[in-house]
């Protein structure tokens, strides 16, 4: 992750006005916010077929683009968007763009620390993945599943090894699909291949894979586990001991295997979205103990609230000792802690964020249009036409808050304390 102490944490506020940018371009796209709140950015209009983005009120410079969507912060606070000149699409970081250029770009990802960029690429009706500017040198007549290794070192993406057309159906049941890291496909061949997983270490390669028109499992380096499921989903590597852990159907039950086998001893409707916990001694997923009944389920035990519409966005805190998660009954959200619902809805909720110490949890909430943030159950006083997710401070006393109000955007830093009393 990447390390916020030397961004500015003393209590205090930084105003940028931005409501003149829609007097001086011809339009302004949703903006965007800096991880370390110094730094607000838009797309903007500037003429005809004429696009720049604004940072902080200043353009990009006097250079324009065809076009430009997917504007991001990378998580070490470098700016970037996929461009488009003179009908080639590539990436743009803080202004410069990639030498290689393509028929089409899309699906940019991070690694945690920022260090690496990551997207699909198309290129005469072939297809790869591009790392930091440099393409595969294996193109592949489709590529679907993509992923990005932690380290940033290793991109995969799920790839189309022969070509099919619609009457060939002989071929489709024999396999024309694979996985390819790094543009090196597996020599197997699935009927289908889905969503995969790079090990930590950047050496291993897993994926959903369909056997045949029934069977599913994991492959791993595409070897297939010998454990065959009516489906399953995406496979996650345990980061201490490298094992694949994946959601596995069988016998109607859901329940999370191991390396093909068993992990946990009881099943549920549903199983999926599992996350370790920073030490890797526990496993969450999010769980159906009964049809249309949702909740988290650790290690194997889910808690004993359940909710009717979804459960989604668990987390571990640093510690891993607690998990919150977002639950949705009727059409409400709510904040969920270790099980515990927090007493107030909202019309949207954005995934939990905890402080360092495990003790304190966070959200960016949404009512009726207008913003604010919740701490430990408690809301805060003010609320706003914008906001983005909270910041802890490294030290977990302090609170970063960016949000848009009256025309201006506005980071502030203050204590925890404020909101919690």
């Amino acid at each position: 992750m990447v390390d916020s102490r030397d961004w500015d944490w003393e209590a205090g506020e930084k105003k940028i006005p931005i409501e003149s940018w829609n007097d001086e371009f011809r339009w302004v796209e949703e903006p965007y916010v800096s991880p370390d709140g110094e730094k607000i950015a838009a797309i903007v209009n500037v003429d005809e077929g004429a696009f720049n983005v604004c940072v902080n009120g200043q353009t990009w410079g006097e250079e324009v683009f065809d076009k430009i969507w997917h504007l991001r912060f990378s998580p070490d606070g470098r700016l970037t968007a996929i461009v488009s000149e003179m009908g080639e699409w590539t990436m743009a970081v803080d202004g410069q763009s990639w030498e290689n250029k393509f028929g089409y770009l899309w699906e940019p990802r991070f690694n945690a620390e920022g260090t690496s960029i990551a997207a699909a690429i198309q290129q005469d009706m072939q297809y790869a993945m591009v790392l930091n500017g440099t393409p595969w040198e294996q193109l592949f007549s489709n590529i679907t599943y993509f992923a990005l290794s932690p380290d940033g070192a290793h991109t995969a993406g799920a790839v189309q090894i022969e070509d099919a057309d619609s009457g060939e159906i002989h071929k489709f049941q024999e396999g024309t699909f694979s996985a390819a890291m790094d543009g090196n496909a597996w020599d197997a061949r699935f009927v289908n291949v889905w969503n995969l997983s790079i090990s930590p270490d950047g050496q291993h390669l897993a994926a959903e894979v369909r056997l045949n028109l029934y069977e599913y499992t994991i492959a791993v380096d595409g070897v297939p586990w010998d454990a065959r499921y009516a489906t399953v989903w995406e496979p996650t590597f345990n980061p201490n001991t490298g094992a694949v852990v994946a959601p596995v159907q069988e016998k109607g039950q859901w329940t999370l295997a191991e390396n093909g086998k068993s992990l946990w001893d009881r099943s549920f409707v549903q199983v999926w979205h599992q996350v370790f916990s920073p030490d890797a001694s526990r496993i969450a997923a999010i769980v159906a103990p009964s049809y249309g009944r949702w909740t988290v389920a650790v290690d194997g035990v889910p808690w004993s609230s359940s909710f009717t519409k979804l459960v989604t966005d668990a987390v571990f805190s640093p510690d891993g000792q607690r998990i919150a998660a977002l639950a949705k009954d009727d059409e409400t959200f709510r904040v969920v802690v270790e099980g515990t619902p927090w007493s107030d809805k909202w019309d949207m909720i954005w995934k939990p964020v905890f402080g360092p110490g495990g003790g304190d949890v966070a959200v960016k909430v949404e009512k009726k249009g207008q913003y604010t943030y919740s701490v430990n159950d408690t809301v805060w006083s003010e609320t706003c036409d914008a906001a983005w997710d909270p910041v802890f401070s490294p030290d977990g006393t302090h609170l970063m808050l960016r949000f848009v109000k009256n025309g201006s955007y506005i980071r502030r830093i203050i204590p925890v304390s404020t909101i919690t009393g």
